[in-house]
């Protein structure tokens, strides 16, 4: 299995491996966001479970608002494991917190975009000039918005951030708060449908928005099978989602108080799949986060490579 060679993993099998750590590690305490819809299915289904259950150990889900929290849980030991976007590792490394990258979800730039109300009169990106944006500050939407300023000539500073979580910047988006929200699915599909806003650009073209497996260090090193279990159960509903789309929305919609045809639509801009990192993916996160110090969004610069597992870099992990 790719992820066992990765994190280094014993060569026991795997029910073996189970037997000699399940006394000391009973429980699994998986970070999630409400938005990161196949986790949402795997919690609602019990499928993980049903699969840890028979070896004696427990799941416990946590819920975070976004992945920033979700990387401060992982940092002061409330979780496990998280599910995040591309941009908080980059943030929670630069603020020393300790943890690996373990695997990651395949590109899904159709999944994120940058809105402004159906009847704005802001037509391009030149017209975002002085404007207020929302954003969840260190969120994979903050380097859509940094591209996107880019590639008009714009710098970040010719813009006003307005820094919300989702719930927050969605009332600040509707009362005319702020002239345009960058924001991820589902609540970018929510918004489209809901409010009529439209979509001034999406992520094609300017961001892959990988979204990452993390883990915390130590538990990485002594439990790689809790963490190969989950994987597995992720790729089986990953396959369900793909094969069963509208299905799938349907039970995921009431968890995220979101209509069935909200989350389908939502659903279809993702590509579910985890798999290992490879050098190219660890190269492409080096370089959002020698963008984000050149932008002084982040104190210190800092090396992707410092958070891959095991003691060889990724790219000789994966040879």
């Amino acid at each position: 299995m790719p992820f066992r060679s990765l994190l280094r993993w014993t060569a026991l099998p795997l029910l073996a491996a189970f037997s000699l750590h399940a006394a000391a590690q009973t429980t699994l305490r998986i970070g999630f966001q409400k938005s990161a819809s196949l986790l949402t299915l795997q919690k609602s289904s019990g499928s993980l479970e049903k699969r840890l259950a028979p070896l004696g150990v427990a799941v416990k889900w946590v819920e975070f608002p976004a992945g920033p929290q979700l990387l401060e849980g992982l940092n002061v030991g409330a979780v496990d494991v998280g599910f995040v976007g591309e941009a908080p590792p980059i943030f929670a490394q630069a603020a020393g917190a300790r943890f690996v990258y373990i695997g990651h979800d395949p590109a899904a730039p159709e999944a994120e975009a940058l809105v402004v109300p159906k009847d704005s009169p802001i037509r391009s990106l030149a017209d975002l000039k002085g404007r207020k944006i929302a954003l969840n500050k260190g969120s994979n939407v903050h380097y859509l918005l940094v591209k996107a300023l880019e590639k008009q000539g714009l710098k970040y500073g010719d813009i006003q951030p307005v820094y919300l979580p989702p719930a927050d910047a969605r009332a600040a988006f509707e009362r005319g708060a702020v002239d345009a929200w960058v924001i991820w699915d589902p609540f970018l599909a929510a918004v489209e449908k809901q409010s009529g806003a439209r979509v001034l650009l999406d992520g094609r073209g300017l961001v892959n928005n990988y979204a990452y497996y993390l883990a915390e260090r130590g538990f990485a090193q002594q439990h790689p099978e809790l963490i190969q279990a989950l994987f597995d159960d992720s790729q089986a509903q990953a396959a369900y989602v793909k094969a069963n789309t509208r299905a799938a929305a349907a039970v995921i919609a009431p968890l995220q108080g979101l209509e069935p045809e909200v989350v389908e639509k939502s659903l279809t801009r993702y590509q579910f799949g985890v798999k290992p990192l490879t050098p190219a993916i660890a190269a492409e996160q080096q370089k959002i986060a020698d963008a984000f110090h050149a932008l002084g969004l982040i104190p210190r610069p800092i090396r992707v490579a410092d958070a891959l597992p095991g003691d060889a870099k990724v790219a000789e992990a994966a040879r």
